[in-house]
């Protein structure tokens, strides 16, 4: 997926009440129940049907690499939808959601500023909309580029802007070079 996706995944992940199936059997067992059948399951991981019952019967117990990979994606991905939607509601609403990133940072402003850009560590709580705007983003199938922007966005009024209340002819904040990136809900 991308930097940003992956971060609002594992985010939302944090809200989970229960672990999700750790074996490979229990996995396959799981994603048969969501998907109502082997065939479908077969054709989502690209395997054959009959390797999918295996594992339901537990005659399989150690998938490869690549196969174990985007099992518990796939797991992941559908695990407690309910649990999900609230936590991604709550953020969007009420609470917010926290980054915490070592990126390089600055703005365009007008003449005289200091707006040369350097890496900044920041651990900065953006407002709801902006979460809401980043979750919606992310389930219309939105670029690593434009999480990016909507990110930068963030920045520059909680952080930059500090909710309107300091540099308020600033115009663009250029958030680039990410080295970390990690969201909370």
């Amino acid at each position: 997926m991308s930097l940003f996706g992956d971060g609002l995944e594992a985010a939302v992940q944090k809200a989970f009440t229960r672990p999700a199936p750790k074996s490979a059997g229990a996995q396959m067992r799981y994603l048969v129940k969501q998907l109502k059948g082997t065939k479908a399951v077969a054709q989502m991981l690209r395997i054959s049907q009959r390797t999918v019952e295996r594992y339901v019967k537990d005659q399989i117990k150690k998938p490869r690499p690549d196969l174990a990979e985007r099992l518990e994606r796939e797991v992941k991905k559908r695990w407690q939808p309910q649990i999900r939607a609230k936590a991604k509601a709550k953020a969007a609403s009420t609470g917010g959601i926290v980054i915490d990133t070592r990126a390089r940072m600055g703005y365009t402003a007008p003449i005289g500023s200091t707006d040369e850009d350097r890496v900044r560590h920041l651990t900065v709580a953006l407002p709801p909309h902006f979460a809401a705007r980043l979750f919606d983003a992310q389930e219309a199938g939105a670029s690593d580029a434009q999480l990016q922007q909507i990110v930068a966005d963030g920045l520059k009024e909680a952080y930059f802007q500090d909710g309107g209340r300091r540099a308020g002819s600033l115009e663009e904040v250029r958030f680039t070079d990410v080295q970390h990136l990690e969201f909370d809900l």
